[in-house]
């Protein structure tokens, strides 16, 4: 649940309105200000010189350090992640001598400012640091042997600059990717409720063609049921037609829908038909939601492709409520020439994409279509 929270707090987020130009100078400046002033406070304290030499060097040091962080992540990475993944792993590399040779070569060119303008520290544990540095040739003072000396220095003070900003932009592509799967869920969603008001639009006059008839054939033998078909059939039209088109709906209502869809479908079958239904804690389900029409499209096909078998012929479903889990399965009979064929189409597939964007890693589908059988049982963790 943490984790959910934090996504969404960071998917959430508007990283480019809130890291304008202004902000990122702003934020910069800062980062290199407070590496100045512990630098500076280093120089006074650590090594006894005065502050104003101290502020000398912590000028030449901070300039060093902004020419190559600079030049690493706005010149060269950029152009090394343009290729392959070999070339750029290979670049990579090369790019970590490359800023350390950088880096001394700065500090050498800064030295010979320094000691051109007679600058030299006069007490500590420095003394003497720039001329000394200054008497030394450009070879000599990036070779191999003196890289090798100052390679842990030069890591140690750029590292703390170079965390920050690869942290910083892991947060920023994180935020992107997080943005773009919601962005991408919420096609996904409006999608899967288009192809659902589609089927919605296929099934209701499929109901009314089959219940009209059924009612008709009721009325023209004045059988008592009438009233109560009219009755179940207003509930689903009215179900379908307003309450389904939330997002969830209570279970107590989607199985309200489910029984009456499944006693409708029934009466077109003779009476000795095995066509069961059995709903354990109904009633008692209030306080839990789930998605509209979920488990219809199962329903649906199992009148379809069921109960036409030259063995036997059933359909049977279960559904049960255990601890805010919903137990649903279904099985029916399926002829042997359908048995190769793809049995549910649309109606599975929008239920399956359903479950993935409304229920992640919160439900279980098992689709199995074995010898004369096609069963469907799903289970699914509810929120109240």
């Amino acid at each position: 649940m943490s984790n959910n929270y934090f996504s969404d707090k960071i998917a959430t987020f508007d990283f480019d309105q809130f890291y304008t130009k202004k902000r990122r100078i702003l934020f910069h400046s800062i980062m290199w200000l407070l590496f100045a002033t512990f630098l500076l406070l280093s120089y006074i304290l650590a090594y006894d010189i005065p502050p104003l030499h101290s502020l000398i060097l912590t000028l030449r040091m901070t300039i060093c350090n902004m020419a190559v962080f600079y030049t690493f992540f706005y010149i060269l990475l950029p152009r090394i992640f343009e290729g392959g993944k070999i070339k750029a792993t290979v670049l990579l590399l090369l790019s970590i001598p490359f800023c350390i040779y950088l880096w001394m070569a700065i500090t050498y060119f800064t030295t010979l400012v320094y000691n051109n303008f007679g600058f030299d520290i006069p007490t500590g544990e420095l003394k003497g640091v720039i001329s000394k540095a200054a008497e030394q040739s450009f070879a000599q003072a990036l070779s191999f042997r003196r890289v090798l000396s100052q390679i842990i220095i030069v890591i140690s003070l750029l590292s703390p600059f170079f965390f920050v900003k690869i942290l910083f932009e892991i947060f920023r592509m994180y935020n992107r990717t997080l943005k773009l799967q919601q962005q991408k869920m919420e096609v996904e969603i409006q999608n899967i409720n288009m192809e659902k008001n589609f089927l919605k639009a296929q099934l209701n006059p499929h109901f009314l063609f089959n219940t009209l008839n059924n009612l008709y054939s009721l009325a023209i033998k004045k059988d008592n049921q009438t009233p109560e078909v009219i009755l179940n059939l207003s509930e689903m039209m009215s179900y379908t037609l307003y309450e389904s088109n939330t997002e969830k709906v209570s279970l107590d209502k989607e199985l309200d829908f489910i029984k009456n869809y499944f006693e409708l479908e029934k009466m077109r079958y003779p009476t000795d038909k095995n066509i069961q239904i059995n709903i354990s804690n109904e009633g008692c389900t209030s306080d839990l939601y789930i998605a509209p029409l979920l488990t219809f499209s199962c329903i649906e096909n199992a009148f379809k492709y069921g109960l036409k078998s030259t063995e036997e012929q059933f359909i049977l479903l279960d559904i049960k409520t255990e601890n805010n889990t919903f137990y649903f399965q279904l099985e029916n009979d399926v002829e042997r020439i359908n048995q190769d064929q793809s049995v549910g189409g649309i109606g599975l597939e929008n239920m399956r994409k359903r479950l993935v964007l409304l229920y992640p890693e919160q439900h279980e589908l098992q689709i199995e279509n074995t010898g004369n059988r096609f069963k469907v049982t799903l289970k699914i963790v509810l929120e109240n």
